[in-house]
């Protein structure tokens, strides 16, 4: 299946943390409104954006992506998912523009898309506050990105919209988010991944909410809680020093959490005292991650550009759309070893942590996991 002029092929940058009711209506839509042919995600992995492992696998998040309607799971390497939105957004759409989308669909707070790009042209840095209102630019808009009115779908959004400038051709699509992220309960058909993931660490019936319900209740806990007593030991056992030689080990917050670990001996003593206003939780969470998997400034520094794509799970739609990229030049990697080398450790040692605390049938099969290649799924109804 070659693409042709005519072929529609829409991206959307997903988590899937887990895949729940939310994220099957997200894909309706994104058919609906761009009428697409091929719907191509690129996904986060063992570790998502806000600087946690996930609450099950990427292997399986991607699969079930595959069984709901998405064509072909492209993977965001640890290296870009666990950052600031601004990295994390540039990275994934550099990937989809990769795999040849015409339209980038996301979810919306607002669902106001021309407010978005006006925000989205200007600089975030509130010393440049009176200079946006100066240029023209709205009071709502100027402010509403500093006073924090925006949800993080929004500011993601936004991110996406700063990273197609390079890339004329896609068109942005928004949706309007259907629930309150930040809710912890169970409200309706349709309700957030947080509200699943804490009703399922307590043991609460999830399978009206998420097609994973068996399959989460049945997964090892991994949590930021179950490693700390890692994260812990790191800190203490490691000088100032060494700890700024780690990625995103900036502005003096190594000494912080020192300070913080040596006092707190549970996770959420730890990151409650942590978190301030100059260092947010999911900056600290996303430190911490790179901590664990031992990522320094160095090594960032030196990776080399990231021109492939590694695909998770496709069904026989997103299969047939890998020949055809792979015909017009693209790199897809099936294998683990043609993974760029440095971009194929951090994924290694990533996966290492993510099963560490887990009996050695469960470990093996995340690292066996890790080195496997894509798997196909049925072909989408």
């Amino acid at each position: 299946m070659e693409k042709t002029a005519n072929m529609k092929v829409t991206g959307i940058i997903v988590e899937y943390n887990p895949f729940h009711n939310g994220h099957i209506y997200h894909l309706q839509q994104a058919r609906k409104l761009t009428d697409c042919d091929v719907l191509v995600a690129v996904c986060s992995g063992n570790f998502v954006q806000r600087g946690q492992p996930a609450v099950i696998d990427k292997w399986a998040r991607a699969r079930t992506a595959v069984d709901n309607g998405v064509d072909l799971v492209i993977e965001l390497p640890f290296a870009f998912a666990l950052q600031s939105a601004a990295y994390f957004g540039s990275h994934a759409v550099d990937i989809l523009a990769r795999c040849g989308i015409d339209h980038l669909v996301f979810g919306s707070e607002t669902n106001n898309l021309e407010e978005l790009k006006e925000i989205a042209s200007m600089s975030f840095n509130i010393d440049n506050f009176k200079e946006n209102m100066d240029q023209g630019y709205s009071y709502p808009a100027s402010y509403g990105y500093m006073a924090d009115s925006y949800g993080p779908n929004d500011i993601l959004g936004i991110s996406y919209l700063r990273a197609l400038d390079k890339y004329p051709d896609i068109t942005p699509v928004s949706i309007l988010r259907t629930n309150d992220y930040k809710s912890e309960s169970i409200d309706g058909e349709i309700t957030s991944a947080l509200s699943i993931r804490k009703a399922l660490k307590e043991g609460n019936d999830i399978e009206s909410f998420t097609p994973m319900a068996r399959q989460l209740k049945d997964y090892p806990e991994v949590s930021m809680e179950t490693l700390y007593p890692l994260i812990r030991s790191l800190l203490l056992t490691s000088s100032p020093e060494e700890l700024r030689k780690i990625f995103l080990m900036d502005e003096g917050i190594e000494n912080h959490l020192i300070k913080q670990a040596g006092e707190c001996y549970d996770y959420a003593s730890f990151l409650n005292k942590a978190t301030t206003r100059r260092y947010t939780s999911s900056r600290i969470q996303r430190t911490l991650c790179q901590l664990m998997v031992h990522n320094t400034k160095e090594f960032m520094a030196d990776l080399p550009e990231y021109d492939i794509i590694r695909p998770l799970a496709y069904n026989a739609t997103g299969q047939q759309y890998l020949g055809a990229l792979q015909k017009n030049g693209v790199r897809v990697v099936n294998h683990f070893a043609q993974i760029i080398k440095p971009y194929r450790e951090l994924e290694y040692r990533a996966a290492v942590i993510y099963g560490l605390l887990m009996d050695r049938e469960n470990q093996e099969k995340v690292i066996r996991g890790e080195i496997c290649g894509p798997y196909p799924l049925k072909k989408r109804p």
